[in-house]
């Protein structure tokens, strides 16, 4: 969606890029652009992101080394003088217009508004019989930047709308 509504607006781009620190989801090399689709539960949204109930530690390393991985690549990046726009996947139906609009912007060399980019990077179930965790929570640049919820356990998974709503 974010591909086609691009090439809508005119913008020619080059997709699975491999820049100099990874591959990302839509660049524009020329200007040194890099966009990264990152899915809700893959790279941990604080709104969306489900703690599973099975093989915890595994998903909890997965999680961890996931947020790592695109901590690194965003700050090597940067310092190589590249933008760096990174999009839950959620936005991509709820914002598509304000994605577009943030990328045209880039393109024409106005500076991203790079607000705090929470992840959750681990959850810790404190009373199952309540359904409550602890979620822990990272800034993607700062890392030294952390954030802690208590709550009931997060379990609406956020969901691709209809096929016939996609278009």
């Amino acid at each position: 969606l974010v591909r086609r509504a691009l090439w809508s607006a005119g913008h020619r781009y080059r997709a699975g890029y491999k820049t100099p620190s990874g591959k990302a989801d839509v660049a524009f090399p020329g200007k040194k652009i890099a966009v990264f689709i990152d899915g809700c539960f893959w790279h941990g949204c604080p709104g969306h992101y489900v703690r599973p109930r099975s093989r915890e530690d595994f998903w909890s390393a997965k999680l961890l080394e996931n947020v790592q991985r695109d901590r690194r690549q965003t700050l090597a990046l940067e310092q190589q003088s590249w933008t760096v726009l990174r999009f839950w996947e959620h936005q991509v139906y709820e914002e598509l217009e304000s994605i577009v609009d943030q990328l045209t912007g880039a393109l024409q060399g106005r500076a991203a508004a790079v607000a705090g980019d929470w992840r959750v990077v681990r959850v810790d179930a404190i009373d199952d019989e309540l359904n409550l965790e602890r979620r822990h929570m990272e800034d993607l640049r700062e890392s030294q930047s952390t954030s802690f919820s208590e709550g009931r356990r997060v379990t609406a998974k956020w969901q691709y709308p209809a096929r016939d709503a996609r278009t």
